[in-house]
């Protein structure tokens, strides 16, 4: 199965799908970004190293470009991916989606795709031997503006999410055969240990590059690649 299909098979389940409060507004960028998304998946080669796993989008990254940590310099100008975006069904005044016009920088992504791009280079020597993945593709927004993760849903939405979340990434394992699947964060390593099931396949997890976590404000980078190569992933350029 490509992953053009595993995608749009995944935002037909997820757009199914209801939230209850504080869940007050629900982006899923595989509809109104789904161009960028295409162009991202092309990237994708079957046979990499190493999948990496996110959690679901940021409101400044994904959110904004349909592609996962997808800061917008970067999908732009390293990627060169730079599509129109249109808007989800219900916007959130503080969360506005401007697309690649947007001004506000993902720091998660500044850091995974910068990492990438200093250490690689060029696009197609990462995606030579790497993937990333979004486990869920949706946002979830509090009345507030505050991002509600996926792990702090009512346990019945859970359980009907990660359903459809835990079916795209094992069709997703399937197409990319990887070495290894590694959670970018502990949520996402959770979610890639309950999918393996004893698939032929090392499975570890590596530090989260959120701004909001201190631990990743010292240093993302160089802690980022000490634990890769502990779980035995290369990092030749």
């Amino acid at each position: 199965m490509s992953l053009p299909r595993i995608a749009s098979d995944l935002k037909r389940a997820v757009d199914q799908l209801a939230f209850a409060q504080p869940v007050a507004y629900v982006y899923n960028p595989l509809d109104y970004a789904w161009q960028s998304h295409r162009q991202y998946l092309a990237f994708a080669k079957p046979g990499v190293d190493a999948l990496l796993v996110g959690m679901n989008p940021g409101p400044w990254g994904m959110a904004q470009t349909g592609v996962p940590f997808g800061e917008v310099q970067l999908v732009r100008d390293w990627m060169g991916i730079e599509c129109a975006v249109g808007k989800p069904a219900s916007e959130h005044p503080k969360r506005p989606v401007t697309g690649f016009d947007c001004h506000r920088s993902e720091v998660s992504g500044q850091r995974l795709w910068g990492w990438a791009r200093e250490r690689f280079r060029t696009p197609d020597r990462f995606f030579a031997r790497f993937y990333v993945h979004n486990y869920c593709p949706l946002l979830f927004l509090e009345e507030g503006g505050r991002n509600r993760t996926p792990d702090k849903l009512r346990p019945e939405e859970r359980t009907a999410l990660t359903e459809a979340c835990d079916r795209a990434l094992r069709r997703t394992m399937d197409f990319l055969e990887p070495r290894f699947v590694i959670g970018v964060g502990g949520y996402a390593e959770q979610r890639i240990r309950g999918v393996v099931d004893g698939a032929d396949v090392a499975v570890g997890a590596i530090l989260h590059p959120s701004p909001a976590s201190p631990m990743a404000n010292r240093g993302w980078v160089k802690q980022a690649e000490k634990q890769l190569r502990e779980i035995g992933v290369s990092l030749r350029g």
